[in-house]
């Protein structure tokens, strides 16, 4: 559903993606994994459509990425991207009015496992709520690609919980889910398939049932096992 050929992005003299092919397909979600810097912002907002490629392409349903992809992916980036006067009925307006595939009743209803009332301000949530919020509203779009950067960051761990059954709910076999965090615990309990990027270069990408079974190594094993000289 979702690949990139050769995918290369440089900034000045900083090759932040580098020449990485990869397939991903519907009825997985995918763990973009490595350490901060390693390239998975860059890769996630090339594929969301949001930045061009230096080289290399990426393909939308074997279709280069384009205004028309940009409509069936729903992609919650790390940055702030609400205006401080808004309250959290505004975000879901401010939703409504770009996208087509937005659902009020999904909002709604994830607003409720998630503890927020549309009458809190934006500039008044703690980075926890925020994390919530930008989850909820995210997830109210019936997209066919979701790609979620550092889902976890700042989040306790019941939020955590939360965050992970909002988003395994909709993890369908029509759907592509792909995360990219550091935090390996809480992406193993979620993903079935996993990326590793070092250095803007995709080590492998694996099935993680299969890594365990035939190879008999977790997904924070190989973790370890590619990065640990790297973090200490």
């Amino acid at each position: 559903m979702l690949e990139s050929k050769e995918l290369t992005k440089v900034f000045g003299s900083k090759t932040a993606v580098d020449h990485v092919s990869v397939k991903l397909e519907k009825g997985h979600v995918y763990a973009m994994l490595g350490p901060n810097g390693s390239g998975k912002t860059t890769w996630m907002k090339m594929a969301a459509g949001l930045i061009k490629p230096s080289s290399g392409q990426v393909l939308f349903q074997g279709e280069p990425v384009s205004l028309n992809s940009r409509k069936h992916v729903a992609y919650m980036s790390t940055e702030p991207y609400f205006y401080s006067w808004m309250t959290i009925k505004d975000v879901g307006a401010y939703y409504a009015d770009f996208f087509e595939d937005y659902s009020p009743r999904r909002y709604q209803a994830l607003l409720q496992r998630m503890e927020l009332t549309e009458g809190m301000k934006v500039k008044t949530l703690s980075s926890g709520m925020m994390a919530k919020l930008k989850i909820a509203v995210t997830m109210s779009r019936d997209a066919l690609v979701y790609m979620l950067d550092e889902p976890f960051n700042g989040v306790d761990l019941l939020a955590r919980d939360e965050i992970r059954a909002s988003i395994l709910q909709y993890a369908t076999e029509d759907k592509l889910l792909l995360l990219s965090s550091h935090l390996v615990e809480e992406m193993e309990m979620v993903a079935d398939r996993a990326l590793y990027i070092k250095e803007g270069r995709l080590v492998e990408c694996v099935d993680l049932e299969t890594m365990r079974s035939e190879r008999g190594v977790s997904m924070a094993d190989r973790y370890r096992q590619i990065y640990g000289h790297t973090e200490g």
